[in-house]
């Protein structure tokens, strides 16, 4: 689905991806680690044209989309920082995005999965973090999309919402979609990633499966397996 071959980026001096080639298949969960400074935010941000790369290629379903914009009607994308307007409400932001994306939304099971109700008429400015981040959840999934990028999805939410998400991708996943997560929590990623691709200065040093990760580092769980593979190419 997702084929991106020798793509560079710099900013100023310094280089973020050098010369990433990688190649991402239709369907699954693919978790995208690396340290802060690795490169991770500036490859999804090139694959959703928020970056523009300084040479490379990156083609989605055999079209490039350097310099497309419609191509983005097929992208889900929950960044990392829910900045959402203070004196917006909740209901008036999901009505704004609604009518932004030329596609049908399905947000009101979603608003009850989250118990979002009783905020809907309240400020985005005076919710909470983990609020928010479920407001920034139904806006990611309230669309029907083929590739779902997710950005540290899990950040502020309580245990139970935690869950409703974890169920929520896997159900996009049975639809055959492709979902790119990007986390620092290692028990998410062994529990439903199907593979996982580790960068580190802008270079891919590992794609694979964690079972395979596990027995290439002779480590038995995730976060020594990467801290392992992590002090090797350092070494």
């Amino acid at each position: 689905m997702i084929d991106i071959s020798s793509l560079h980026k710099k900013f100023g001096k310094l280089t973020v991806l050098d010369g990433l080639d990688l190649q991402i298949k239709k369907g699954g969960i693919f978790a995208i680690l690396g340290p802060n400074g690795s490169g991770k935010t500036t490859l999804i941000k090139s694959i959703l044209g928020m970056v523009i790369p300084n040479s490379g290629e990156i083609e989605i379903d055999g079209n490039s989309v350097l310099k497309q914009w419609d191509y983005r009607n097929q992208i889900n994308y929950l960044p990392q920082i829910a900045n959402f307007p203070a004196n917006l409400r909740v209901n008036e932001l999901i009505s704004m995005v609604k009518n932004l994306r030329p596609k049908k939304a399905q947000d009101k099971d979603l608003i009850q999965l989250f118990s979002l109700e009783p905020f809907l008429d309240k400020k985005l400015g005076n919710l909470s973090g983990g609020t928010k981040q479920k407001v920034n959840i139904i806006l990611t999934f309230m669309f029907d999309s083929d590739l779902i990028i997710l950005d540290e999805p899990t950040t502020g939410l309580d245990p139970i919402s935690l869950i409703h998400l974890k169920e929520i991708i896997q159900k996009e996943k049975e639809k055959g979609k492709t979902l790119l997560i990007t986390t620092h929590i290692m028990s998410l990623v062994e529990e439903i990633a199907d593979e996982i691709v580790f960068l580190l200065d802008g270079i891919i040093y590992f794609k694979g499966s964690v079972a395979e990760l596990k027995q290439q580092t002779k480590q038995n769980d995730l976060e020594h397996a990467i801290a392992n593979l992590m002090t090797k190419e350092n070494v």
